[in-house]
């Protein structure tokens, strides 16, 4: 399954829609995305700069589409489907073609690509939702990560490499004097995108977990550098990350709608551009600190903090990396509660799942993660800062976070908040009163 394919289905349930009038790819059309920021997914089909491509984004902007894009039906099935795949990524090694979709280009010149330019103090075009494919020359370990991506010539990226996976692979072969050989995807079913901002453990290959996600469907081809890369993207670039080479990266917009500091970062030269063949060419357009940045980057750390989570608490409803906390540093856990000890024991297994967590709030499981108002009642109602308030002082958080004591190491406070009922209370006093009336108020004639 591919990109298009996925277009089609979201087109057919009414969650597509065409925009064709004239905009550039020159922050136009990102500020379209942002104003339609959970609502559909948007084709632009009149790309002032690029006039045979068009330009997609909102690609997996809410909850409903990353589940629809796996075929799962609630939050459970969700996690449960994706640390399935993560363990069962091993015997999901996609199936190798030659018969890629795409062709290469007689020459490499990253300006003829429709890559988005964002927000004002970027230094220029960003590409953030593309999947950069690294290989260990050593011993052939492969790794499937997203990666900030701004051009810095006609065949060069500088790129923005977390101390991760990837930013491991870099090093090893650094060590050896050898550049990394890459592929960089672009244009790819949400299924990959939600394998590669996945965090399994070092040797797991992502697109493994993607063909399983994909039930044994997903393609590769093997490129020239020994790099596989989905047979059926959009674009694919074929290049090394050099080891000998860096540039500064930056100031570019992060998951917190703050800009990243300015880095020296490691350079890629691309050797090669491969262009899918049947026109229009479809680029995807990623809003950094929007919703669709978020929902990739934390949905995958919502199933492991309900898998933490439901090591410790008999039942787990949801989990829900908030809004307000950008997708990243706050999370709300509803859980059954047995024992008044649950939740502090939650509070512990969700930072221990997402370190980069700095504030949870554990609630009831009659409490609706996905209301802000409902969560501050439930704060405000069952909550007393004396005995239900955990604090830790001087502990790895995030590096993003402004206030961090140690912003290179992320050194900050964290807070969980028990706003549960104690079991031995009067059911009756945390009860939220109902009026017994089942009128469709849609259909009353109010003028």
């Amino acid at each position: 399954m591919d990109l298009r394919k996925f277009l089609t289905e979201l087109r057919g349930e009414g969650l597509l829609k065409y925009v064709d009038d004239e905009l550039s790819i020159n922050y136009e059309i990102p500020y379209v995305l942002t104003k339609f920021d959970k609502g559909p997914t948007l084709e632009f089909r009149n790309v002032r700069e690029h006039r045979d491509a068009h330009v997609v984004g909102n690609l997996v902007n809410t909850r409903d589409k990353v589940y629809r894009a796996l075929g799962v039906k609630s939050d459970v099935d969700f996690y449960r489907r994706l640390l399935w795949a993560e363990d069962a990524a091993v015997s999901y090694r996609p199936r190798e073609t030659n018969n890629a979709v795409y062709d290469p280009l007689p020459s490499v010149d990253l300006t003829k690509l429709p890559i988005p330019r964002y927000f004002e103090l970027e230094p220029g075009p960003c590409l953030t939702s593309a999947v950069v494919i690294g290989m260990d020359v050593r011993e052939g370990i492969l790794n499937a990560s997203i990666h900030r991506l701004t051009p810095i010539g006609p065949d060069r990226f500088v790129i923005r490499l977390v101390p991760r996976h990837l930013f491991r692979i870099y090093v090893r072969n650094k060590e050896i004097g050898k550049d990394t050989p890459i592929a960089i995807a672009w244009g790819l079913h949400p299924a990959i995108l939600i394998a590669a901002a996945s965090s399994p453990p070092f040797g797991v290959f992502e697109l493994n977990m993607a063909n399983a996600l994909l039930n044994g469907s997903l393609e590769v081809k093997v490129l020239d550098n020994g790099v596989p890369a989905p047979a059926h993207a959009e674009v694919v670039m074929e290049g090394y990350i050099l080891a000998n080479e860096e540039a500064k990266e930056g100031p570019c917009m992060d998951i917190l709608g703050t800009y990243d500091e300015v880095r020296v970062q490691p350079v890629v030269r691309i050797t090669r551009i491969y262009v899918r063949r049947d026109a229009p060419l479809i680029a995807q357009a990623l809003v950094a600190g929007y919703s669709e940045h978020r929902l990739l980057m934390g949905i995958e750390k919502e199933a492991k903090i309900w898998q933490f989570v439901s090591n410790v608490v008999p039942e787990v409803k949801s989990v829900r990396l908030t809004d307000g906390g950008c997708g990243w540093l706050h999370a709300v856990v509803a859980i059954k509660k047995q024992s008044d000890g649950d939740p502090k024991n939650a509070i512990m297994a969700a930072f221990a799942a997402h370190p980069s967590l700095k504030h949870v709030v554990v609630v009831d499981d009659d409490i609706n993660v996905d209301d802000p108002t409902d969560i501050e009642w439930a704060i405000a109602t069952r909550f007393r800062a004396d005995e239900d308030l955990v604090v830790i002082s001087h502990v790895r958080g995030s590096t993003l976070d402004p206030v961090a004591l140690d912003p290179v190491q992320g050194i900050t406070t964290k807070v969980g908040i028990d706003a549960t009922r104690p079991i031995k209370s009067d059911v009756s006093r945390f009860k939220k009163g109902v009026i017994p009336a089942s009128i469709d108020v849609n259909k009353l004639r109010i003028e």
